[in-house]
């Protein structure tokens, strides 16, 4: 790493413990002593937060995500803890309620640029974190860079971007120049590992749940023409017959096979821990094998190559999601429960703007401060996103339904 990797927005003091840690180092404590961090763990990742001691939640996604790609980093040549940070950091700017509330967010903050958990995460690391005045986190150049997953503004056409229009200061200064689009390898590395931690993972709480039957697959072929034709509208620019050949060898796999008599008993969830091992052992060694076929195997890093996953390997984990998306999260998104929170989070923000001396501590400063009614939106967004589930349904309570 360059001393330009290691720049910080605002310049710091040195600080010297005696035990020579990296400004790396210090990047990633500081996303995982994050408040933000801690909330994690109350945010819902497909599931409710708390609904079943067994299901995933924001933090345990993102420290598997971290772990992964710390591995995966490292063998590659990456910077072990920037790609930690990476891990750790990229869902910090999701809202309470995962993708449903992300939704809500995005629909009733038009007015300033809409909402996306991407650029809500560089905000939280660069402004909203209270740990260096202006600045958030203040992580290295290299971090916050590695943390970008879609590094470009909102765009026509395009459903995912990485900054809002008042962040580009800082997201201009992050980026090297000349780089464009281009993410780092380390962006590129996290990006695979959450792939990879939430296809298969989300198919293990789902199996677990109840929702998802690997049986019913395997005993019906017109179910499985329909997956594939799901997953090639969705996730994969395959046709849906190249994806059924992918789709086949998976479940031809005895580690997935083997889960499809589960019953919730110790036996049956060894069987669905080994298939969740192994099939993020492969994904993971086929995207570093490719990765050092093409690029050969000294250490790689920054933008001195991009990862390769072959096309196989992706085709079966894009049949993963859709296996989550089709069985799991569209069943739940039919539930009352799912309007009721779109609702709750619209409605907050609604009251908020009518109630800004409720908004706590952090932002009500922000909010006073804010230039134009634009501005003042974004304050309250910020404020939203922040809560947790309970705490949105908590605050929605009082602002909200008492008066009603």
């Amino acid at each position: 790493m360059t001393a330009f990797d290691a720049q910080r927005w605002i310049t710091e003091p040195t600080k010297d413990s005696g035990y020579g840690r990296t400004p790396f180092q210090r990047d990633r404590a500081r996303v995982l002593h994050s408040a933000g961090f801690r909330r994690l763990a109350a945010k819902t990742q497909v599931h409710t937060a708390g609904s079943d001691d067994f299901l995933r939640t924001r933090l345990t996604h993102s420290l598997e995500v971290a772990q992964i790609s710390r591995e995966m980093g490292e063998r590659l040549g990456c910077d072990p803890d920037v790609v930690d940070v990476a891990g750790l950091a990229h869902d910090l700017g999701h809202p309470p309620f995962g993708h449903n509330g992300e939704h809500a967010l995005d629909q009733v903050a038009q007015a300033c640029g809409g909402f996306e958990g991407n650029a809500q995460t560089l905000r939280v690391l660069t402004r909203l974190e209270a740990k260096v005045p202006g600045a958030g986190l203040n992580l290295t150049r290299a971090s916050l860079d590695a943390s970008c997953k879609y590094p470009w503004p909102r765009q026509p056409g395009r459903r995912k971007f990485g900054v809002y229009a008042d962040d580009l200061p800082v997201f201009d200064w992050l980026r090297p120049p000349g780089v464009g689009e281009r993410r780092c390898l380390e962006a590129q590395v996290m990006d695979w590992a959450d792939d990879v931690a939430y296809s298969v993972h989300d198919v293990e709480d789902g199996v677990h749940g109840g929702y998802l039957s690997l049986r019913r697959l395997l005993l019906d072929p017109a179910e499985r023409a329909e997956l594939c034709v799901d997953v090639a509208a969705t996730y994969s620019d395959e046709p849906a017959d190249a994806l059924g050949a992918a789709l086949d060898q998976l479940l031809a796999d005895p580690v997935v096979a083997d889960v499809a008599e589960y019953d919730g008993s110790y036996r049956a969830q060894i069987a669905l821990k080994r298939m969740t091992s192994v099939l993020t052992g492969r994904f993971v060694a086929s995207a570093v094998g490719a990765t050092h076929s093409r690029h050969g195997t000294e250490p790689v890093r920054r933008y001195d190559a991009d990862l390769v996953v072959p096309r196989s390997v992706r085709n079966q984990c894009a049949l993963l999601k859709g296996m989550a998306l089709r069985y799991v999260m569209r069943t739940r998104a039919a539930e009352d429960w799912y309007e009721e929170q779109r609702t709750i989070l619209i409605e907050l923000v609604e009251a908020l703007l009518r109630t800004p001396e409720r908004l706590d501590a952090v932002f009500r400063p922000l909010f006073d401060a804010a230039d134009s009614d634009a501005a003042a939106l974004r304050v309250v967004v910020d404020q939203v996103a922040s809560l947790t589930d309970p705490a949105a349904v908590s605050w929605h309570r009082t602002l909200v339904a008492a008066r009603t």
